[in-house]
């Protein structure tokens, strides 16, 4: 699969942001909005944004593919408490053997998932650590169609991925279901878009409004130094989610070699399930659904 810029600290937004208050009615839950300016950051503008990638923004929970190191970390007690096995994030600066925290004052780091771990099942659920296998949701040879399938995780050590699916973020794409929930790791910079909105803000505010293709959460710009900009559909005043999105009304086949990949699957696990689908098609993502 071809790679983007990887995740490994906040991302900033396209525009200069401002702070505005929320009307009254709203106040208890949330007092204030965070919304972009017309004017575009330096930052983006010093990564030369305008011939960037633009890509979807994925909803979900970012996860770090790499081989498991364990650390151990004397955290000073103005930062957040992290477990022992906490892996800092590529781009974080030290002092004095202590991670800092960035100009947001965030510290992004991972925490490893565990095989059995109950906190992280559904990380789990999209690895078999045995076969050396996860489940990706990606692009298909064929143009607009998507495709769901096992990657060995040897192709995607140290990218950075997005968890999507029935547990996550309240299910923006209306995956699975309670009774047969499913999850998928989508690579990031996967979704290039192809018509996209020039830089202004409201080009891409009629762009979300108006495009089936904007019917997204946002936009990451991947720039050519590896940079990544981000602009988010509430920073323009705008709803998510929404009933129908660009991403899960496409359609997707599912392609899962069981000559390749002839494992022993546990019978209810998201693995044994798509290799029962093995070379079907549905009209949308979230039509695919699991025998009771």
């Amino acid at each position: 699969m071809r790679r983007r810029g990887a995740v490994q600290r906040k991302v900033p937004c396209l525009f200069v942001t401002e702070v505005k208050d929320e009307p009254s009615a709203k106040r208890e839950r949330q007092p204030f909005k965070v919304l972009a300016t017309d004017t575009i950051t330096g930052k983006a503008l010093e990564a030369d944004v305008h011939s960037a990638v633009p890509t979807e923004k994925v909803d979900g929970t970012c996860c770090y593919v790499t081989t498991y190191k364990e650390f151990v970390w004397n955290i000073e007690e103005d930062f957040k408490p992290v477990p022992d096995t906490w892996i800092p994030a590529k781009d974080i600066e030290f002092s004095n053997g202590n991670p800092l925290p960035d100009e947001n004052g965030h510290m992004p780091g991972w925490v490893p998932v565990e095989k059995n771990s109950k906190q992280y099942c559904w990380h789990s659920s999209v690895v078999n650590y045995e076969a050396g296998i996860a489940l990706v949701l990606k692009h298909h040879a064929d143009p607009g169609l998507l495709e769901i399938s096992p990657v060995p995780l040897s192709e995607i050590l140290e990218q950075t991925l997005e968890l999507i699916g029935t547990n996550i973020n309240a299910n923006p794409y209306g995956l699975g279901s309670k009774k047969h929930p499913v999850h998928l790791l989508v690579p990031h910079g996967a979704f290039e878009i192809k018509n996209p909105p020039a830089l202004k803000q409201n080009d891409i505010l009629s762009w979300f409004e108006s495009c089936r293709e904007g019917k997204v959460e946002g936009i990451v710009w991947h720039c050519h130094d590896g940079c990544l900009i981000k602009l988010h559909r509430h920073h323009l005043g705008l709803p998510w989610p929404l009933a129908e999105t660009y991403l899960n009304s496409q359609p997707v086949v599912i392609s899962f070699n069981r000559t390749k990949y002839d494992y022993d699957f546990e019978p209810k696990s998201l693995f044994h399930h798509f290799s029962v689908l093995d070379g079907q098609r549905f009209d949308r993502l979230k039509d695919i659904k699991f025998d009771a």
